[in-house]
């Protein structure tokens, strides 16, 4: 008898796999058709801060080469033009091979990071570049499967309205790569101290490995590892036949910028911060210097700036006495264009600048307005004057340094020599308020501290700013043009456009040939006078020393045809009042033939390397050979004592020191 044939249990199981495959074919399409559905009504949300804040960026004045940035946010927008095509290989390379060939997602790429972040606890990536971007710039940082499902769906409907070349550049610009740096210019500047556009491939590939971990990658902490993550992203680069092997075997690993503790940290924090306070004064306000990535090109000259960091570091005293300042300012003639500054040693620690907010007596570095003022009136080099001291002239009395005597002298050897007796007397001939006017139409600002009518003031009894005295020294320069001064010369908002620019005003404030005469002087004193040590700078130079009574202050304030600086050291104590500059350096007496005459020569010796050799005009001698001697007889012994009535005025300077070190 037949039996009937047992059912194989393959067989059963037939209806239910055909079953759960209908189900799971359901399920995929309504998942399909849900994520569309999501896609087609999402819509773009507002981008977040770190999408949409740029920092005022501030170049040098080529244009190029970051000064630094100025807001909390370190992010500067690039085109992708502007970014070198082996840079962004790099960044493909190592991020999204296939970032031009899918559409804002990998599924091989999502499925994996699935499955580890549900089965092991940790955090895997898997995202293209098109999804990093949609989580830089919309979502948060927080790792969980909504955020990512979001992330996926405003990856795709990026990818819909986006080419891929702008999400490409907005992914670059928005990325976050370390030093407190968003957007590969802002790294490049960070990392390697140059725009983006001149990266190599070498460099290109380190900040592409610096991609997925800055912190863990960071050059400062770990370099091995980050050398390793290089060479891999070399190789994938030659995987993809987006570099060769020989390239790839020739690169050599980069070497970094220094990382700064704080972007604002050393000298420098204070061209940028002398930037946002002219930009105010410009109507500029905070809020758009902050957050609208305002591009400013400065006045300031990278070359130059250097050669005065340097100068007041190697030139200066080896230590610094507490409350010690020194400040200097570069100007060119002509323009009012500030070439550079030294506000200090290190901005974080002390935000007063001490080139443009400091002060000091300008002791005899005021001489030369009262000497032009005289040749205004026809007194010239020639003329006799009493160099005798002390002196009585009207209700004022003066000393030469250590009562020195002179007997009669001409006013050139006067000036040469520094004397005090022989600039009183002239002030009082020529009058006051001539001395004053001819300061003013030079450049000091009118409402300088103790820019008063009396005698005292043509030996320097005001305290202008060094860049007052740059200023007002820039117009003997060239030849009597006063102009206004800047450190700005463009600023640029979006699209390019050119929201303010310099624009010099120069004003024909004295005759030529009174500049010549004088600049003709001021080239004697560092020749044959106190300022000999600026005869170091190797070209024809003029300038004066200054040194104020009690040694309160110490100036040399000179220039060229094409540049004018002044150096001032000033010393105060905690209260902010000002003390002697005695013992500084370990002189007994700082002068301006010392640590000024110093700093100003290898200065401007270094700012003028590519700079042609050019002469002062030809003077024209103003006749006058008027014996003023005197004008004034020395009152003899025992002098008056009552300071409180009889101001002893600055002292003159010491004669010239050797010149500068090294």
């Amino acid at each position: 008898m037949a039996t009937k044939k047992k059912l194989e249990p393959e067989v059963k199981l037939r209806p239910i796999l055909r079953v759960a495959a209908m189900v799971s074919l359901v399920l995929g399409a309504l998942g399909v058709a849900a994520f569309s559905f999501a896609v087609v009504l999402t819509q773009i949300p507002q981008p977040n801060e770190v999408a949409v804040i740029e920092s005022t960026a501030v170049f040098y004045a080529d244009g190029k080469t970051l000064v630094g940035n100025i807001g909390e946010i370190q992010r500067v927008d690039a085109d992708l033009t502007e970014i070198p095509l082996h840079v962004q290989n790099a960044v493909l390379a190592i991020e999204d091979r296939d970032f031009y060939s899918h559409a804002g997602f990998s599924v091989v790429g999502i499925g994996r990071a699935f499955f580890r972040n549900l089965f092991s606890g940790t955090t895997q990536g898997g995202s293209t570049i098109t999804q990093q971007y949609a989580k830089n710039a919309y979502l948060s940082q927080e790792q969980t499967i909504i955020r990512k499902l979001k992330e996926l769906v405003l990856a795709v409907k990026l990818e819909t309205v986006d080419s891929k070349d702008q999400i490409l550049e907005d992914y670059l610009n928005t990325a976050y790569w370390g030093r407190s740096s968003y957007g590969i210019e802002a790294a490049a500047q960070a990392y390697f101290d140059k725009p983006a556009t001149d990266l190599s491939l070498s460099e290109g590939a380190v900040l592409a490995a610096l991609l997925r971990s800055p912190g863990g990658y960071a050059p400062e902490t770990d370099k091995k590892r980050l050398k390793d993550r290089w060479s891999f992203t070399l190789s994938a680069m030659v995987e993809e036949g987006w570099a060769t092997t020989y390239e790839r075997d020739s690169a050599k690993f980069p070497k970094f910028k220094e990382r700064q503790a704080n972007r604002l940290g050393g000298p420098n924090g204070h061209l940028l911060a002398e930037v946002r306070s002219q930009l105010n004064k410009l109507g500029f306000t905070d809020q758009e210097i902050d957050l609208q990535g305002l591009t400013v090109i400065s006045t300031f000259e990278k070359d130059a700036q250097i050669a005065l960091n340097e100068a007041v570091v190697e030139q200066g005293p080896a230590e610094w006495p507490t409350g010690l300042r020194i400040g200097a300012a570069s100007v060119r003639p002509g323009t009012g264009e500030i070439l550079a500054i030294y506000g200090g040693q290190d901005y974080v620690e002390d935000q007063f600048n001490n080139a443009t907010q400091a002060r000091g007596q300008a002791g005899s570095t005021f001489k030369p307005f009262g000497i032009v003022a005289g040749f205004e009136q026809g007194i010239g080099y020639q003329t006799i004057w009493n160099g005798d001291s002390p002196a009585l002239i009207e209700d004022y009395l003066v000393n030469n340094l250590g009562k020195e005597s002179y007997g009669k002298v001409t006013l050139i050897k006067a000036l040469e020599k520094s004397m005090n007796t022989p600039m009183v007397a002239l002030g009082a001939i020529v009058g006051v308020e001539n001395v004053l006017n001819a300061a003013v139409r030079s450049g000091v600002p009118a409402d300088t501290p103790g820019l008063l009518p009396v005698l005292s003031t043509i030996i320097g009894t005001s305290s202008p700013t060094p860049l007052d005295m740059a200023a007002a020294y820039s117009t003997f320069a060239s030849r009597g043009l006063a102009t206004n001064t800047s450190a700005i010369k463009q600023v640029i908002g979006e699209d390019e456009n050119v929201l303010w620019e310099f624009t010099p005003r120069p004003q024909q404030v004295f005759d030529a040939p009174i500049m010549d005469e004088i600049n003709f002087g001021l080239a004697r004193v560092v020749t044959r006078g106190t300022g000999f040590a600026a005869t170091g700078v190797g070209r024809p130079v003029a300038g004066k020393t200054g040194t104020s009574d009690e040694n309160l202050s110490a100036w040399f304030v000179g220039y060229t045809p094409q540049i004018a600086t002044s150096v001032m050291m000033v010393r105060e104590d905690e209260s902010g009042r000002a003390i002697s500059l005695r013992g500084t350096g370990g002189l007994g007496s700082v002068t301006g033939g010392s640590f000024p005459a110093r700093i100003f020569t290898q200065y401007m010796r270094n700012a003028h390397k590519e700079l042609p050799v050019v002469n002062f005009a030809e003077r024209i001698k103003i006749e006058g050979t008027a014996d003023y001697s005197t004008y004034f007889t020395n009152p003899g012994e025992p002098l008056p004592t009552d300071e409180t009535t009889l101001d002893p005025g600055p002292a003159p300077d010491e004669e010239a020191v050797p010149g500068p070190k090294g």
